[in-house]
């Protein structure tokens, strides 16, 4: 190539940038540092408030400052997920894969589940699905048996009686051939095209799981299924995001990850027979599974390639139920990580995952006291907290609009912020005082 036609070639690419798109982007930077520049004068306008209610402008002081700099772990991501991937053990890594998939009650989902897997961008004598039927009690069991007749290398246990999700995926594991094992729940599927985009970290010996990014397929079904999916983005590429920074994601989700096997295996009879006072654990079977990969020296990451697609709950009974089932796997196994986490990972504990158990924990006892004590008793009402909360998720949006421009359900996020402050973060108190009440509760 000459070096006038170089020149030229610069100069096409020069002109045929988007120009609309920088500054979006350039603004979007612009307001975020607006909106740090107004929290920093809110903070310093209510300094007052800490002489009427010190324990809450402390909290929020420290959740401010904690926010600000979990999202810098979560700009920080790409440079860090770029190392990760750069450490390579083999020259052409192509690992087979086993997807295990617990079952109950899904015969409308199942068969897309499993075709999709099969679809995958990926050799097909590499490819493995097992089914574990939990005790289904509809025609579930009818479908998987047709589903065996279209797909050589799939596996159907048929439990006739149900034994709950951790024992169907310890049977998965124990029976997988795969050298990687996808654990996927039975409504939830990865984008055929991006699997290679999660095997390939496996590559790298120190990495023990990797948690895909989840969308949910629903999302436009109603006002409850917009909110997770704009919750749901921020809760991947923003929070596990920022853990994946320090190669420590707490909790590798259950819709949608891969481990790999041969660490699997040998701690997943401890890890079934798993007890909180006295009882078995029934719920939080994702959280407990990557403490165990933690706690032997393995990195956890997520990465926002591998695109995985679940059913989120259109109905408020359901929602709430998985909610409840959701803080008490979190309580539970916030509880053992804690136990090992500050040896394993020092500065990941005290710097990310204690402050982050902490204000989750006293986040309802603060509101409690100030959309309650603080108005009926003291007279003070809780401008500042609401305003304080607001520019905080105001720069989370901005981020999130910049990560994800196209994305429609970005505003969603302020419902959720309220929803959350009023009544989600309750469910905490829900979920202590029922933590030995074992019961699974259904979708």
């Amino acid at each position: 190539m000459t070096t006038q036609s170089l020149k030229l070639k610069k100069s096409v690419d020069f002109w045929s940038l988007n120009y609309s798109s920088i500054l979006f982007q350039v603004s979007l930077y612009i307001l975020m540092g607006l909106i740090v520049f107004l929290i920093t004068l809110l903070k310093t306008h209510s300094a007052s408030y800490f002489f009427k209610s010190p324990v809450v402008y402390i909290y929020t002081l420290f959740v401010t400052l904690f926010r600000l700099s979990r999202l810098g772990g979560t700009i920080l991501y790409p440079s860090v997920d770029k190392k990760i991937k750069e450490v390579k053990q083999y020259t052409n890594y192509e690992p087979s894969v086993t997807f295990v998939i617990p079952c109950k009650n899904e015969e409308d989902a199942i068969y897309k589940t499993i075709s999709k897997c099969f679809e995958s961008n990926y050799p097909t004598d590499k490819v493995e699905v097992i089914v574990v039927n939990d005790g289904s009690t509809d025609g579930t069991i009818k479908v998987l048996k047709k589903a065996q007749k279209e797909f050589d290398n799939l596996t159907v246990v048929d439990w006739k009686i149900n034994q709950g999700k951790r024992h169907a995926m310890a049977e998965g594991f124990k029976r997988a051939k795969g050298e990687i094992i996808i654990q996927l729940d039975s409504d939830s599927y990865i984008e055929p095209s991006t699997l290679p985009k999660l095997v390939e970290y496996f590559n790298n010996p120190e990495i023990g799981a990797v948690c895909a990014h989840a969308y949910i397929e629903n999302s436009d079904q109603n006002l409850l299924t917009r909110m997770q999916a704009a919750h749901y983005y921020i809760a991947f590429r923003i929070s596990k995001a920022a853990e994946s920074s320090f190669a420590s994601v707490f909790c590798c989700s259950g819709c949608s990850s891969a481990y790999r096997k041969s660490i699997v295996l040998p701690i997943i009879d401890k890890w079934l027979g798993e007890t909180f006072w006295g009882l078995p654990i029934t719920w939080g079977d994702d959280r407990g599974l990557t403490n165990w990969v933690i706690k032997q020296g393995y990195k956890t990451v997520y990465t926002d390639k591998a695109k995985a697609y679940t059913i989120a709950p259109a109905k408020w009974k359901q929602f709430i139920k998985q909610q409840i089932r959701w803080k008490k796997g979190w309580l539970v196994n916030s509880i053992i990580a804690g136990k090992f986490i500050w040896k394993k990972e020092p500065f990941v504990a005290f710097s990310y995952f204690f402050p982050l158990t902490l204000t989750t924990l006293v986040s309802p006892f603060i509101a409690l006291k100030v959309f309650v004590w603080d108005i009926a008793i003291n007279g003070v009402y809780p401008f500042y907290f609401i305003a304080g909360s607001l520019l905080i998720n105001c720069i989370i949006v901005v981020y999130y609009r910049i990560l994800s421009p196209k994305d429609k359900y970005w505003f969603y996020t302020f419902i959720w912020t309220f929803l959350n402050m009023f009544f989600l973060s309750y469910i905490l108190f829900y979920a202590l005082a029922t933590i030995q009440n074992r019961k699974w509760g259904t979708r």
